[in-house]
């Protein structure tokens, strides 16, 4: 019998589904009753306007029926049957200009923004388990966040067959492994994000401090008060409230060696333990943080399920905030809104006294759909996409539409870009800081429940930022043991 999480998900899928007219009413009336309609095994982060995510987002197991046929292999890559059809995340599109050149490259392209506010998959989910996909290739797949899942799902096959070998060997080597499952590569990476600290010296000079970014948390929470106390800044720090965003990666400044299996978990995936030491740790700093920051800094974003538009941001816009960490893209997008953008510093994530120095990163790439069509059209557009100078020359040094500032994922494009473009790519001295970081900074692991570890984690380990418990091992200890009754309620 299906869970009734498993059959709201559903109904509120076919709601949807109706609401837009992508189904007729009988046929939402048919699948409504039709047994088997249950979202395979796979990770669905639900938005609802701007409110934050649900403590608990919905992760469900297969439910097929006992009758069900032998499974039918993916369609060959037609060519000719419909249009290539790229599907891409909102944002990138809003930030890197430079992609409409490219798909005016492409003859009948079929450009479409994607449905995945916040992380939802849920539409890519329902279409493969009919064995179909209106689109064929997603650009907009960050692989701990959902590249486990939706292989689970059967929605998405490697790249291995499609895309050329010299691209494939051109993958930076641990950007390569973040992409690769069972030695097959499911995510074609497209713009790296590592997590770092920026600066407004406009700020801390103000405050007699150094134009030098802080070595190590007791520097960084020191130069923060002395920025309150002098008053050169409303706020002294601030930082991501999303696990992964801040926790994750100051953790791993302390240590990497945080994750654990989990007992009867046959993923062979570890996840995160919010009960070691580093962890608990990482809390602490943020509970210092926290009393030298905004008092809305662990409220969601106001956009894009709460995930994005966060209180930092608008922080660190608004020059109301000296020091700052997230992925590098963030700071240099905020300051374009500065009286001088020039007054920005980056600097390498600080560490512990004694640390391991260590940071997050991720790529955001592209997944191939498995009932797509036009497959190697598709790795023919995502080569285009890769090797684009334009588009990197728009994100390392600007445009008109902002400063993404994500970096290449490809070797020999960092070499071109440095060697051909050197007037401006000098200029931007942040760019060597990324590559030193992304030498010792760790991926997330690609479990199903990479994402929503954190996601699920965050309302509990909060009690204790807030001061509603004065327990830091408790909160993590039922933050650890309430990831782990949600991974083996979905098997």
């Amino acid at each position: 019998m299906k869970r009734k999480d498993e059959e709201f998900l559903i109904q509120e899928l076919l709601r949807s589904q109706l609401r837009r007219g992508e189904i007729s009413r009988r046929q939402f009336l048919q699948n409504m009753i039709v047994a088997g309609m249950g979202l395979g095994g796979v990770s669905v982060l639900s938005s609802c306007g701007g409110a934050a995510p649900t403590a608990a987002p919905a992760q469900q197991e297969a439910a097929a029926p006992a009758t069900e046929a032998p499974k039918e292999e993916a369609p060959a890559a037609a060519s000719g049957a419909r249009p290539l059809t790229p599907t891409f995340y909102q944002w990138i599109v809003d930030l890197h200009p430079g992609l409409k050149a490219v798909n005016e490259s492409f003859a009948d392209l079929n450009f479409q923004i994607a449905p995945v506010a916040g992380f939802d998959v849920a539409r890519f989910v329902a279409e493969g388990k009919n064995k179909e996909s209106t689109w064929d290739v997603y650009v907009g797949m960050t692989p701990f966040v959902e590249m486990a899942a939706l292989i689970k799902a059967d929605v998405i096959e490697p790249w291995d067959n499609y895309i050329p070998k010299d691209v494939l060997d051109d993958i930076i080597p641990s950007i390569r492994e973040e992409c690769t499952v069972d030695g097959k590569l499911y995510s074609w990476p497209f713009l790296l994000d590592i997590i770092v600290q920026g600066y407004n010296t406009s700020i801390t000079s103000k405050a007699g401090l150094p134009d030098t970014p802080p070595a190590d948390w007791d520097e960084y929470l020191a130069n923060s008060k002395a920025v309150l106390d002098s008053g050169a800044a409303r706020y002294g720090c601030t930082f991501d409230a999303h696990g992964w965003r801040s926790l994750c990666p100051i953790t791993h400044s302390i240590s990497t060696d945080v994750y654990y299996m989990l007992d009867g978990d046959a993923s062979g995936v570890p996840l995160f333990d919010f009960t070691s030491e580093p962890a608990l740790q990482a809390l602490e700093i943020m509970k210092q943080m926290l009393d030298l920051s905004s008092a809305n800094a662990l409220q969601p974003g106001s956009t894009d399920g709460g995930v994005n538009q966060t209180p930092d941001e608008v922080a660190f816009a608004a020059q109301q905030v000296a020091y700052y960490i997230k992925y590098q893209n963030a700071p240099l997008r905020m300051a374009g809104t500065w009286t001088d953008p020039a007054a920005l510093r980056l600097g390498a994530l600080p560490k512990a006294k004694g640390g391991a120095g260590s940071t997050v990163f991720w790529t955001t790439g592209a997944c191939l759909f498995k009932w797509g069509q036009n497959k190697e059209k598709a790795a023919e557009y995502m080569k285009a996409l890769t090797y684009d100078a334009q588009i990197w020359k728009d994100s390392i040094a600007g445009s008109s539409s902002g400063h993404p500032g994500q970096l290449p994922p490809f070797l020999s494009v960092n070499e071109a870009l440095q060697k051909e473009n050197a007037d401006w790519f000098q200029k931007e001295t942040w760019v060597p800081l990324i590559f030193e970081q992304l030498k010792v900074a760790k991926a997330i692991p690609n479990h199903a429940f990479g994402l929503q570890q954190f996601i699920l984690a965050q309302p509990i380990w909060e009690k204790y930022l807030k001061g509603e418990s004065t327990d830091a091992k408790a909160v993590m200890q039922e933050a650890k043991d309430a990831v782990a009754a949600e991974v083996k309620k979905a098997g």
